[in-house]
């Protein structure tokens, strides 16, 4: 029997997550498959062209690719790719595309997905339709990487993005990520209220304030400003006002992709009508599927909706289950949106008068819970920033588990499942990864049939390969699966991603072959070539290794990097100078007045380091406020050696058992501005009532009488509490500063990236450390000397710079600026 021709008019996610489920059911026998995708590349996953833009993947990722090019010549599927479909005869059963190709079908898919929406608004387009010049969508690669080149073409882009949803706000995170300036605008009262209640936006609003993103709600943009005929200048809203702009991106909604299918004479609605077997209306042999179609009134943007189309319409076209129907679907949304998760599911309040409506809003921790609960059924829930009980709110959803009828307990872990025991408890049908659409038995029957840690599972299902909050839940889900077949990540060893290599040995291939820039280390050790959320750690190694000399690549470093200084949320810089061990002179007091007053400074305020912090400062003000201060840089904005915080140990002190101020001062002096994984602080405190907090730092210093001190490591007291482990108990000041950089430079040649000490310290062992680097077991304590002490030999204040600028744009300025309230004088 030959082979019927299918034809399928679009390459994105839903056209080929459903030609993917045909040839699961046999249907590279039934059919010669042809698709047609006016990309010129193979199937990717849209949802990862936020981490694109952050920086945190590249467009040659795996993880954005599902479907390369070599896997259309692998299933024998023939790709038109780089052309698109112009018109569809229903009649002659034919495709005609803009390169002039025609193809016949049998049977026809339409998945021609969604355009971005741009509202009208004046200046948006050039005269010839196309959009001006700095203006762009979000919607495809060439749309994020236009707006990459844009961004890395100067240091001082601002950014306008127009629409506060979802996609907006990844937009402006990953723009921010990139060191612009960007301000949402969003024409609703609160962000995402799609998805989000009013209280929900507000929490959100707050966090992405935090980010440094400007937001401004009840907005609504009527005009793009132009400096000159080529040039946008920004955005005026309806109210007369408005913001200045270099770049506008425009996440305004979608709209359904339907003028082939009204070409063809297809019924349109919304979208393309199409009924319970994905058959448009009307028709025996034109399917829908995805963004475009329109079923039951209701057209859909998530994926996970189109997962399940793609099964029913391949059992329908397969004949694998000629009765399948597709009854619409319940969406539960669970995503993180610029790096806050959120959970959201059916309706967003109570509705009707016995509807019960249990929330905890708690805006100072970034928290939002709420559960809408009738006739004893949950309808609705929403979490913001802790979405532990998402997996059991779903399933209660679904009607899968009964509710607890102290409904509190739906928020919170009492007596509900708790997030450590989800996994065992989830139904298999559970939809664990919203962006794939994987649900907890597809994970189990992948371990199953072979897999044994979460790499290989995530490979062959790709959950966690979308915006990744679902991955915790994913690697709980295979160690329940796996059992005693668990078996470790290789690739979890590597210190950053796509150099098959740990850390010692990463460090020592970059020795040996004299590697200097992050372009270098691509080039001789990422066999797959670069990915850019590993530029910043190891940009931050070379410094380590080479100091002066590594080749500084402005693309391979954050913001702060970059102008040494720490972005606040409106776009102005804090300048933190150094205080050793929180000392000062009138002098040097006096000095920051002045400057505070010569460049308007709007706060001064001390911080938990001992030391002064001017806030506000323009960035094209910073070479000269250094200059002004003439002190060195405190460190306050990188990941480095940053404080010693001190009592006033022996000098003033009645308690005081040793000199801890000069012994602050002299470890601050040697160490000062080490590069290291990530931020140290450290203290130094005279005696056992522990003023300088020395037993919840990285390295904390107690003086017990006698002339010894007690060295503590590994201790924390921010998001994270740990008192620090007992490290070595030291005779003198001068051998507490030589464990001091022992430890120091062990931690920076060991560690992960970002990995603080209070992780790092219990992960090796405090045991283990005491034999490494006290009692020298493996003979390695003078390398580390040595390199400590070259280390600590080039030295170099960066707060230099202002004498000669890395780039001309290292400084310029970031005006206009958002401006912040006004802190009253008391």
């Amino acid at each position: 029997m030959p082979k019927r021709k299918l034809v399928v008019v679009g390459n994105g996610m839903a056209g080929a997550r459903t030609v993917e489920e045909i040839l699961a059911r046999g249907g590279a026998e039934l059919f010669d498959v042809t698709m047609i995708g006016d990309e010129p590349y193979g199937n990717y996953n849209r949802i990862m062209l936020s981490h694109v833009l952050s920086g945190e993947a590249s467009v040659d990722d795996d993880d954005l690719m599902l479907n390369p090019m070599a896997w259309y010549r692998e299933n024998g599927v023939t790709l038109y790719s780089g052309d698109s479909a112009e018109s569809i005869d229903r009649f002659a059963k034919t495709v005609t595309c803009a390169s002039g190709r025609v193809i016949d079908f049998d049977s026809l898919i339409i998945a021609t997905g969604s355009n971005t929406f741009f509202p009208n608004m004046d200046g948006l387009r050039e005269p010839d339709g196309r959009l001006a010049r700095g203006v762009f969508g979000f919607r495809t690669i060439a749309d994020t990487n236009g707006m990459l080149q844009m961004a890395t073409s100067r240091d001082d882009v601002r950014a306008v993005v127009i629409g506060g949803g979802l996609l907006g706000l990844e937009a402006a995170y990953g723009l921010k990520t990139q060191g612009l300036e960007v301000d949402v605008v969003h024409s609703p009262g609160h962000l995402m209220n799609q998805q989000l209640d009013e209280r929900g936006g507000k929490v959100l609003r707050n966090k992405i304030e935090e980010l440094g993103v400007g937001v401004h709600t009840g907005k609504r943009t009527t005009a793009v400003l132009r400096a000159d005929d080529e040039t946008v200048a920004g955005v005026g809203f309806a109210d007369g006002e408005s913001l200045p702009a270099d770049m506008i991106v425009v996440t305004a909604g979608i709209r359904p992709n339907v003028e082939l299918a009204r070409g063809a004479g297809l019924v349109i609605e919304r979208g393309i009508v199409v009924d319970d077997q994905m058959r448009c209306e009307d028709e025996g042999f034109i399917f829908a599927v995805g963004e475009c179609a329109q079923h039951r009134s209701e057209v859909y943007g998530l994926v996970a909706p189109l997962w399940e189309q793609a099964v029913v319409l391949a059992d329908v076209i397969t004949g694998a289950n000629p009765s399948a129907e597709y009854h619409g679907s319940r969406l539960t949304t669970k995503l993180k949106v610029a790096g806050v998760d959120v959970a959201a599911m059916g309706v967003k309040g109570p509705e009707r008068d016995d509807d019960e409506f249990v929330q905890f809003y708690e805006p100072r921790s970034g928290t939002y819970k709420s559960v809408v609960v009738r006739d004893n059924k949950l309808i609705g829930a929403m979490l913001l920033g802790d979405i532990s009980k998402a997996n059991f709110l779903t399933q209660a959803f679904d009607e899968k588990v009964p509710l607890p009828d102290e409904r509190i307990s739906m928020l919170f872990d009492m007596g509900t499942p708790s997030a450590e025991t989800g996994a065992a408890e989830l139904a298999d049908d559970v939809q664990v990864c919203n962006c794939n659409g994987v649900t907890k038995g597809d994970i189990v029957g992948c371990v199953r049939g072979g897999c044994t840690n979460v790499s290989e599972v995530c490979a062959a299902t790709r959950a966690g390969k979308g915006c990744g909050s679902c991955k915790s839940l994913v690697a709980d889900i295979v160690e329940f699966a796996a059992g005693d077949a668990l078996t470790a990540d290789v690739s979890a060893d590597w210190y950053v991603p796509a150099i098959p290599l740990t850390k010692p040995e990463l460090v020592d291939a970059i020795r040996r072959q004299d590697l200097r820039s992050v372009t270098d280390v691509f080039a001789a050790l990422a066999p797959g070539g670069e990915d850019a959320s590993a530029k910043m750690p190891l940009a931050s190694l070379l410094r380590m290794i080479w100091g002066a000399d590594w080749k500084r690549e402005p693309g391979a470093l954050f913001v702060n990097d970059r102008v040494h200084a720490n972005i606040q949320r409106d776009g102005t810089f804090s300048v933190v100078p150094q205080m050793k061990g929180g000392v000062t002179s009138p002098q040097q007091l006096r000095r920051i007045a002045d400057v505070a007053e010569k460049y308007d400074i709007p706060m001064i305020k001390a911080t938990g380091g001992q030391r002064i912090d001017l806030l506000g400062v323009k960035k094209e003000d910073l070479p000269k406020v250094w200059q002004d201060l003439d002190m060195p840089s405190g460190y306050a904005y990188g990941k480095s050696f940053r404080t010693v915080k001190t009592c006033v140990g022996t000098d003033y002190c009645r308690f005081g058992l040793g000199d801890s101020t000069q012994l602050g001062i002299d470890i601050e002096t040697r160490y000062q501005g080490l590069e290291s994984p990530a931020k140290l602080k450290l203290a130094v405190t005279g005696c056992p009532r522990n003023c300088a907090e020395a037993l919840c730092k990285d390295f904390g210093v107690v003086a017990i009488g006698d002339g010894k001190w007690e060295i503590y490591v590994g201790g924390a007291a921010g998001a994270h509490i740990r008192k620090g482990d007992l490290f070595a108990t030291a005779d003198s000041p001068d051998e507490v500063i030589r464990l001091c950089g022992i430890f120091i430079q062990y931690y920076r040649e060991q560690a992960k990236w970002l990995e603080r000490t209070y992780a790092w310290v219990p992960r090796v062992g405090i045991e283990e450390l005491r034999a490494i680097l006290v009692d020298d077991r493996d003979g390695i304590v003078a390398g580390l000397q040595e390199r400590i002490d070259d280390a600590v030999a080039g030295y170099v204040d960066p707060w230099l710079d202002r004498e000669e600028p890395k780039s001309p744009a290292q400084f310029t300025s970031s005006l206009p600026l958002l401006p912040l309230p006004k802190v009253p004088v008391r």
